[in-house]
């Protein structure tokens, strides 16, 4: 394999969440008030909506019980650079990430290239990858000075290693700290990387517990934007982007064609009913066997514009 073939791209799962999330934060909350047992209180939860008091309890600032309720994600092609920010978000978080000094990088080491510098052309994009490469050099030279020792040699050759290096995670993260993460790290002024890996996780979230997370994001979704003159001045946008998203969730059939192609990475979805996210902008596919859009899921499933609503196939000739 050549160094461009480690090129990585970002991959967000929701592996585990705790079973009916708003559920147990209703019981939480009217625990707090009831005389009542709980399993008489649990069957009193399981037999209505919920929603209604769950929006009651936010507005009021009733957090606490937000953190009753975990979400687990798998993480992987983010760059080190994620990860010094992510990890600041200790309270209500845990991680477990990939280790440099445990797993070796003598066979190659994946790598992000950021946005700007694609955008720049193939040639910069090349001159990048050569410069891992390089880095890839020097790894292996040091391993060998160190005296190729496995994880003895691995956590000091580790120090010649890139922001840009690839790491995988497994995070977990109670709603409470979720919201926190998302009015943070949604913002338009957060850092590209971090923001997109937040968005991307907010959608997931509103595919199981719309109502918990429905106003979750930047400030400006709840309020007046706390940035002043830094503000990016979109929160007329930003909440009419979400406005749309919820109504989306709300009548899931499938997304028609001519939305298909407007499909940006982090977007929900729908075909017949079931909900997706997309990993990739929809683009033209480039693949000489179909000359059209496509575009990719969160699961790695490729999506094409005969599978959208709406679809009518190119007269021939």
């Amino acid at each position: 394999m050549s160094i461009a073939d480690y090129q990585k791209q970002r991959k967000v799962i929701l592996l585990r969440h705790t079973p009916s999330p708003e559920e147990t934060i209703a019981l939480g909350a009217k625990l707090c008030y009831s005389k009542s047992e709980i399993e008489d209180l649990r069957g009193k939860v399981e037999a209505k909506d919920q929603s209604a008091f769950i929006e009651k309890l936010m507005n009021m600032g009733h957090e606490s019980v937000l953190e009753h309720v975990t979400f687990t994600f798998g993480i992987e092609g983010v760059s080190r650079v994620l990860l010094a920010q992510i990890t600041r978000h200790r309270i209500g978080a845990s991680f477990s990430v990939q280790s440099q000094r445990y797993v070796s990088y003598k066979d190659g080491f994946g790598y992000i290239i950021p946005p700007a510098i694609q955008k720049l052309g193939l040639d910069y994009v090349k001159k990048f990858q050569s410069q891992m490469e390089n880095i890839l050099t020097w790894y292996d030279e040091w391993q060998q000075l160190l005296g190729d020792a496995g994880e003895k040699s691995n956590e000091d050759a580790r120090f010649i290693l890139p922001n840009a290096c690839e790491t995988r995670m497994l995070l977990t993260m109670n709603v409470r700290e979720l919201r926190h993460f998302f009015q943070l790290r949604m913002c338009s002024r957060a850092q590209w990387e971090i923001r997109d890996l937040a968005t991307e996780m907010h959608a997931l979230c509103m595919t199981v517990a719309p109502t918990l997370f429905a106003d979750a994001g930047p400030a400006c979704l709840r309020g007046k934007c706390p940035e002043g003159e830094k503000s990016c001045g979109k929160g007329a946008d930003i909440r009419k982007a979400r406005e749309d998203m919820i109504e989306a969730l709300k009548h899931p059939e499938t997304t028609h064609v001519e939305d298909m192609r407007k499909l940006l990475k982090g977007e929900l979805f729908f075909v017949n009913g079931a909900s997706h996210i997309a990993s990739t902008d929809a683009h033209i596919s480039g693949d000489a066997s179909y000359d059209g859009y496509i575009v990719y899921d969160e699961a790695g499933n490729s999506w094409f514009e005969s599978d959208f609503a709406g679809y009518e196939p190119p007269e021939e000739g």
